[in-house]
């Protein structure tokens, strides 16, 4: 659900299914929700509902929220900016 990353994902050796790319297109969050699920697929997403439906199915998903960025700049920053 998240086709902005497809291309970095790529490049780091990642099998990438945008849900565009399945015909998903238009389709209800529990509908792209299920396809992962049956598909056997990790859904991405910046959204929180989908997450949500995921993590009801059982579906593995990964959130991507602004949270998650923060953090991950914070440790950057730490570790390149600020060694002891």
């Amino acid at each position: 659900m998240y086709a902005g990353l497809k291309e970095y994902f790529e490049t780091l050796g990642h099998s990438v299914l945008t849900a565009q790319e399945a015909g998903l297109r238009g389709l209800k969050d529990k509908d792209v929700v299920e396809y992962a699920l049956t598909h056997d697929l990790i859904l991405i997403t910046r959204d929180q509902k989908p997450a949500e439906l995921a993590e009801l199915t059982g579906t593995k998903y990964l959130l991507i929220s602004n949270l998650m960025i923060a953090k991950i700049a914070d440790e950057y920053l730490k570790e390149k900016f600020f060694k002891n």
